[in-house]
């Protein structure tokens, strides 16, 4: 039975408004973090590029395998919030500790927690987000819940700027001002429901039996593992304003650049693959990243990574949610955050090989060479893509019951 009409909030199902909400606290918190961060690890502890790129994708790659566990076992349990409150809640007690953090072996062991919390949390809160959307709406849904991550996205670079002189320049009471600000996040999770999950009926032993039952998901996973080789962690991508003569305090600028391109293009493009489908989408997103790469590779001023950055906004836009929305229309609903797990393990993974070997090839050959790297496996990742022709010949998902 179709959910109420009452029971919207701005015209979107009530989880899946709250759980924008998370989000957007969240990434509110984490960007604000994030967006400095190349310049604390660089600069205050004199950390090198390649170990910038290592320490990201090595964060990422433990939060990868994660999310595949934390997915199998919400399908098991039948548990979505719960496990998501968990992930959310281990990230957020991490952020004020980089206050006192002096060395670079500290901050890994810090992202490692932190990671481990987003690998909790991912694939059973998407899970619920799409249990929570109609099956006609998972674009808009995804786009929303992506921009309001990218609003987050804006609010932490942009309050970093602002509030940096304010603190003289001190990162780390940045850091806890950016841990209270990651409270909010709980408190959004206080207003979301579980919807009806569907339990896996045979024993709690874990395989990939996944990629049998679904063979077209197996070749959307490969390509996405396939392109994901050249997309290269966007913290060592701020490293390349610094090189063309950007003051440090504007970097955060640069990232906000990026995610107001993002925040503006979500739902559109959301909206769009609703409309003319997912595998038409995508694609163009992969091309926008290409653009991105090629410009920051050959720039030669400040306005063109300013560009690069934008095109790197589309990239996301076109792809982060809707990449989750096509996954839950090629899975059972049994398997749905497993088959979200397996998408983020494969993004995540294929970023920790990016990280380094573009971390490498810039540390001993220059920023171009790392950048001319990750547009030639982008393009492999794209012709992959579109030469594989699998599509959601029908959608799995059931309709929602009333919440």
């Amino acid at each position: 039975m179709a959910e109420e009409r009452g029971k919207r909030i701005f015209g979107l199902r009530k989880n899946v408004f709250f759980l924008g909400l998370v989000s957007l606290f969240n990434d509110f918190s984490n960007e604000m973090i994030q967006s400095v961060m190349p310049v604390f690890l660089s600069v205050t502890l004199g950390v090198s590029p390649v170990f910038v790129g290592i320490i990201e994708g090595a964060a990422d790659a433990v939060a990868s395998f994660l999310k595949i566990f934390s997915g199998w076992l919400s399908d098991r349990t039948g548990k979505r919030k719960s496990i998501a409150v968990l992930g959310y809640a281990l990230s957020i007690s991490m952020r004020p500790i980089y206050a006192f953090a002096t060395s670079f072996s500290q901050i890994v062991k810090l992202r490692m927690v932190d990671r481990i919390g987003k690998g909790l949390r991912d694939s059973p809160r998407d899970a619920l987000l799409s249990e929570s959307s109609g099956p006609e709406e998972l674009g808009r849904s995804f786009g929303y819940h992506r921009a309001m991550d990218a609003i987050g996205g804006i609010a932490g670079p942009l309050a970093a700027v602002i509030m940096l002189p304010m603190l003289g320049g001190s990162y780390r009471s940045l850091f806890l001002i950016a841990f209270i600000v990651g409270l909010f996040v709980l408190l959004s999770f206080v207003f979301v429901k579980d919807v009806g999950t569907p339990k896996k009926k045979s024993s709690l032993s874990f395989n990939i039996g996944i990629f049998r039952e679904h063979k077209e998901f197996g070749y959307f996973l490969t390509s996405i593992f396939i392109f994901g080789m050249g997309t290269l962690p966007i913290t060592l991508m701020l490293l390349r304003p610094i090189e063309l003569g950007a003051k440090l305090a504007n970097i955060p600028l640069m990232y906000l650049a990026y995610s107001l391109t993002f925040v503006l293009s979500a739902i559109p493009f959301g909206r769009l693959s609703d409309k003319v489908g997912e595998r038409i989408v995508i694609p163009f997103g992969f091309i926008a990243a290409i653009a991105s790469y090629v410009l920051l590779a050959f720039a030669g001023s400040i306005e063109a990574a300013v560009l690069a950055f934008m095109f790197f906004g589309v990239y996301s836009a076109a792809t982060d949610g809707i990449e989750r929305a096509l996954t839950s229309k090629l899975v059972r609903p049994e398997s749905l955050a497993t088959g979200q797990g397996f998408l983020h393990a494969a993004v995540g993974i294929s970023s920790l090989l990016a990280g380094l070997i573009g971390g490498l090839l810039w540390t001993n050959f220059g920023s171009a060479y790392a950048f001319i790297y990750g547009a030639g496996f982008s393009v492999v990742g794209l012709i992959f893509f579109m030469v594989m022709g699998f599509r959601s010949k029908k959608n799995l998902l059931p309709e929602l019951k009333s919440e």
